[in-house]
C-alpha cells in the first residue's frame, strides 16, 4: 500500500511539472534577453553570483524548476539550470524570464521573414514596459516572448485589429512586470471611463525590433503601451487629422529594383519631402475591417527658402496598409491599397515628379503629369 502511495505521488509531481509553463524545455537551448544577468549556484536568495551574461548570450538549457516566491507565498517563479558558453562552461541558476528558448526565437524570425519586403510604416515607442508576443492575443501568457523596457523604440510594420477579450475587464494593459510584483491601476478617472464609447476590438502593432532592444527581430504588441513616434520634421503639419503612416519621398537611395536600401525611411531625419497617410478622428468604436487611413498628404521641401509647403491631399478614400515608396529621388512613385466601388481592394499607384519651378507635383491614378502641369 505504500508503494502505491509513493508513486500517486511521483506521478502527481510530474503532472505538475509539466502543466508549470511551456516557456522553456530541458535540453533546448537559449539567448539572454536581459540587458545584465546573473548565473547563480542556486536559486536561493543568498546564492553566489557565478557569471554575467548579456543580452544576445547563447546558453544551454538543462534543467527547468519553478520555486516558491520568497515575497509571495501564492506565486512561484521558474528558474533554468542552465550552461554558460563562456571558456569555463559554467552551469548554474537564472530567472526564465531572463532567457528566450531557441525555439520561440525561430518563430520570431519566421514572422520577421513574413515582412522582410514591406518596408516600415511608422515608428513606435512604448509608454510602459510591455510584453513582445509572438502573436496579437493577450488571453494567457504562452505567447509571450519577452518583455521590453519602457521607451524601446522600434518600427511598425502593420498593425491589426481583434476581438477584445471577453476577461478584458481584469486587464488594464498587457504589461509584463517582475514577476511577484504588483499590476498598476488605471491612471484614468472613472469619469473619464463614462465619456469613452466601448470598444469591441483593440489594435495590435506588429514590429521589427533593433538587435539592441530584443534578439527577437520581430514580433505584436499590444496598441495601448505604443506611442507613434511622429518625425519633428512634419509633426506640427497635422490638422485635425492622426498620421498613421509616413515615408519620405527624397534622400533615400534605392535599390535597382526600387527598395529601399535603408529600413529607416520612417524615422527621423533632416527636413525634406515625405507621404503621410492620415486618418479622421473619431469617437465612434473601431471596428475590425475599417480603413486604416482616409486621405493621403504630401509634403513638399523647398530647400532654397527652407519651409515645407502641401503639394497634394487627396480626396477621403478607404485605404489599407502597407504602402510602398519606390523610385529615384527625381522620378518617385508611391503605390497604396484602396478599396474601390465595388468593394475590391486594389493597388493604386502615383507619380511624383518636380515642375519646372523646382516644385514637387503629384500625378494622381487617371492624371498624367501633362494635366496636372496646366492646373
Amino acid at each position: 500500500m505504500g508503494s502505491i502511495y509513493r508513486g500517486l505521488l511521483i506521478l502527481c509531481a510530474l503532472s505538475l511539472g509539466a502543466s508549470c509553463s511551456t516557456l522553456a524545455k530541458r535540453n533546448d537551448t537559449g539567448v539572454i534577453v536581459a540587458n545584465r544577468a546573473e548565473i547563480r549556484s542556486s536559486t536561493a536568495v543568498v546564492a553566489a553570483d557565478l557569471l554575467k551574461v548579456n543580452r544576445g548570450d547563447l546558453v544551454n538549457i538543462l534543467e527547468a524548476q519553478d520555486v516558491q516566491d520568497p515575497t509571495d507565498n501564492t506565486k512561484k517563479e521558474r528558474w533554468l539550470r542552465v550552461r554558460a558558453h563562456d571558456e569555463d562552461s559554467t552551469e548554474g541558476w537564472i530567472e526564465s524570464r531572463n532567457v528566450m528558448p531557441d525555439e520561440v526565437l525561430q518563430n520570431s524570425k519566421k514572422l520577421a521573414e513574413e515582412d522582410k519586403d514591406v518596408p516600415t510604416q511608422a515608428s513606435g515607442q512604448l509608454r510602459a514596459s510591455s510584453n513582445l508576443r509572438l502573436s496579437p492575443d493577450r488571453t494567457g501568457n504562452e505567447n509571450i516572448m519577452m518583455r521590453l523596457d519602457s521607451g524601446s523604440s522600434f518600427d511598425i510594420v502593420g498593425w491589426k485589429r481583434v476581438p477584445k477579450p471577453k476577461s478584458s475587464e481584469a486587464i488594464e494593459s498587457d504589461v509584463a512586470p517582475k514577476a511577484g510584483s504588483a499590476q498598476p491601476g488605471n491612471a484614468r478617472g472613472k469619469g473619464d471611463q463614462e465619456n469613452q464609447p466601448e470598444e469591441t476590438n483593440e489594435l495590435w502593432y506588429k514590429v521589427r525590433l533593433p538587435s539592441s532592444i530584443s534578439p527577437a527581430p520581430a514580433g505584436w504588441i499590444y496598441g495601448k503601451q505604443v506611442e507613434r513616434k511622429v518625425p519633428s520634421d512634419i509633426i506640427f503639419y497635422r490638422t485635425g487629422r492622426e498620421f498613421v503612416a509616413w515615408q519620405r519621398l527624397d534622400g533615400e537611395s534605392t535599390e535597382p529594383d526600387g527598395s529601399s536600401k535603408s529600413k529607416d525611411a520612417a524615422r527621423d531625419g533632416k527636413p525634406g519631402s515625405w507621404v503621410i497617410l492620415e486618418k479622421s478622428s473619431s469617437n465612434q468604436p473601431r471596428t475590425i475591417d475599417e480603413p486604416e487611413f482616409d486621405r493621403i498628404y504630401v509634403l513638399g521641401y523647398d530647400k532654397r527658402d527652407q519651409t515645407h509647403y502641401t503639394a497634394y491631399r487627396s480626396p477621403d478614400l478607404k485605404g489599407y496598409l502597407p504602402f510602398r515608396v519606390e523610385g529615384r529621388p527625381d522620378n518617385r512613385t508611391f503605390t497604396i491599397r484602396v478599396l474601390d466601388e465595388s468593394g475590391q481592394v486594389k493597388d493604386v499607384q502615383y507619380g511624383v515628379y518636380k515642375d519646372a519651378r523646382g516644385y514637387l507635383k503629384v500625378s494622381a491614378p487617371g492624371a498624367g503629369r501633362e494635366s496636372e502641369k496646366k492646373k
